[in-house]
């Protein structure tokens, strides 16, 4: 498979992209070139290979998720610089 400069013109279309003639050319080039390598790649006998998600034989190191005991509101807000007794006061930020 490869792709042309008509390609490539198209796929700028869609993308709403404008090049030069020479950056086409290039374009045109470097995609065939990619193309290339994925071909290449394609012939490698990966059968014996398990699939995996990384490189490193790493584990997910998660926690159980325990439900534990909730602070207070009063001791949530005992540091806040500014409260109504019941909320967070914060600086207005849309005008």
């Amino acid at each position: 498979m490869s792709v042309s400069r008509d390609d490539v013109r198209s796929i700028a279309a869609l993308a709403r992209l404008a090049f030069t003639d020479e950056e086409e050319q290039e374009l045109t080039e470097d995609l065939n070139q990619i193309l290339g390598y994925v071909e290449d790649l394609e012939s490698v006998d990966t059968s014996g290979v398990e699939p995996m998600t990384h490189v490193l034989d790493l584990s997910n190191r998660t926690r159980d998720d325990v439900s534990e005991s909730r602070i207070s509101r009063d001791d949530a807000l005992s540091n806040a610089p500014d409260t109504d007794g019941e909320h967070f006061r914060v600086p207005k930020v849309i005008d």
